[in-house]
């Protein structure tokens, strides 16, 4: 399992990624269970009002949360590709700058929860 981080504004964002051979949760709308590799992560938007209130780069910004939305790869290198891009890509969606996100990848450590 890989933890895929990323960080801007004072915030990070951290998603997962199971790899060939692991158990990834079960639930409505997750891939095909024979997905070799699988990404969740939650998504988020900024809104007017209501939502989680985050400081973001000394600003207030209101957010709301979406469901994860698990996907399935094929390959460990577009599950990674994906997931960096769905990290930066959820920044944007607060008004931060994608080539502002830093993004991490590590493996998580055994009987780690996420």
């Amino acid at each position: 399992m890989l933890l895929v981080q990323g960080s801007a504004g004072g915030t990070t964002l951290t998603g997962t990624l199971y790899e060939r051979g692991e158990r990834a949760p079960t639930f409505r709308g997750a891939p095909d269970e024979d997905a070799p590799y699988v990404w969740v992560c939650d998504e988020f938007y900024e809104v007017e009002s209501g939502g989680s209130e985050m400081e973001i780069d000394g600003r207030s910004v209101n957010v709301a949360f979406d469901s994860p939305m698990p996907r399935g790869f094929d390959t460990r290198e577009q599950a990674i590709t994906a997931a960096e891009e769905h990290v930066r890509t959820q920044f944007a969606r607060i008004g931060v700058a994608p080539a502002g996100v830093e993004v991490e990848v590590e493996k998580a450590e055994p009987g780690a929860e996420v």
